[in-house]
């Protein structure tokens, strides 16, 4: 895909949080609170069960869930690929510490929980999941917690990581354009002040509202 200027346009980040892709399918329709029931289970699931066969059939049914989601595969597989490549080396060592069961079974298990989460991000919208959360949290009312004022605090990091993501990509793109691409300096420095500068922002702009006094 590419802009009116002939620049190619650079899809959103995806990551490990996943991005919601819109759709009418069974798992689309299904509320927050039984996808994250799911989601949990699968944790569970990935601590009990032993063995690898037990874990792959853990796997087998997270990407069956998948497909039934139907996530764009490009963008999950894209945004599993660093999960992978963890789960590869950590069961590379699991496998030269405890056996190739146990390398196997590690891999499996760490795939299907982040594929998992992948599912619930990408077929749930954020202010769905964070009215959810509000609402799980309002028992704690009686001890001082404000439910809407924790959901407000997860909605601002989960909007976060993708833009410090961009961030990170731009500031190496222009440091790419520059030759500057192997001196960490000219990486680091400026994604660091764009951080703390969108902190700031964020900052004054919920004091203005009110939010924490």
């Amino acid at each position: 895909m590419t802009a009116r200027t002939g620049r190619p346009v650079r899809a959103p980040w995806a990551g490990p949080l996943g991005l919601y892709h819109a759709g009418s399918t069974p798992v689309h329709r299904l509320g927050p609170g039984a996808k994250t029931a799911g989601l949990a289970a699968v944790g569970v699931a990935a601590v009990v069960a032993r063995g690898p066969w037990s874990a792959l059939v853990v796997l087998l049914l997270v990407l069956g869930t998948a497909l039934v989601a139907r996530l764009p595969p490009r963008s999950t597989v894209r945004a599993l690929l660093p999960v992978l490549v963890t789960a590869v080396l950590v069961g590379a060592y699991q496998w030269w510490q405890r056996g190739a069961a146990t390398g196997a079974e590690v891999a499996l298990d760490l795939v299907s929980v982040v594929l998992a989460a992948s599912v619930v991000t990408g077929t749930t919208r954020a202010e769905r999941m964070l009215d959810a959360l509000g609402t799980a949290l309002r028992p704690l009312r009686r001890l001082g917690v404000a439910p809407q004022t924790v959901a407000l605090a997860v909605g601002l990091m989960l909007r976060a990581v993708p833009a410090l993501a961009e961030t990170a990509v731009e500031v190496r793109d222009a440091a790419r354009a520059r030759g500057l691409e192997r001196n960490p300096r000219a990486v680091l420095a400026p994604a660091a002040v764009r951080a703390v500068a969108r902190a700031r922002s964020t900052g004054e702009a919920l004091a203005a509202r009110g939010v924490g006094d």
